[in-house]
């Protein structure tokens, strides 16, 4: 019996890495800023370690780039973009795309961004 349980907690600790690795890979971008204009463009998500990662966006010809992690259902990342530290939160979906609101420090309001795996 006691088998069984060590057998059990090896699968559950293995399982998290792995579960957070499968959203490394390539994203489709579409979001919107915060005065509701609209970009697009495409992020690469690379995982590090087993508990976190970092990410490179390329939207309307800027590159911004950050570190993030995995709990459960969410997604986050902190990133810098040009001299502005922003934060985003993503719900990952049943297929695989991140429903996300971001903001910048020191701003009102939030923008959305969705990444569709490619």
């Amino acid at each position: 019996m006691i088998r069984l349980y060590v057998t059990a907690a090896f699968a559950v600790m293995l399982a998290a890495p792995v579960a957070a690795q499968s959203l490394s890979g390539s994203y489709g971008v579409a979001g919107t800023n915060l005065d509701g204009s609209p970009y697009g463009g495409s992020a690469e998500v690379v995982w590090t370690s087993d508990t976190s990662c970092e990410i490179v966006w390329s939207t309307g010809g800027t590159t911004s780039q950050g570190i993030c992690m995995r709990s459960g259902n969410v997604f986050a990342a902190g990133y810098v973009l040009g001299d502005e530290i922003g934060m985003v939160i993503y719900q990952i979906q049943s297929d695989g795309v991140l429903d996300g609101l971001w903001t910048i420090s020191g701003t009102d309001g939030a923008g959305t961004e969705v990444l569709t795996p490619q």
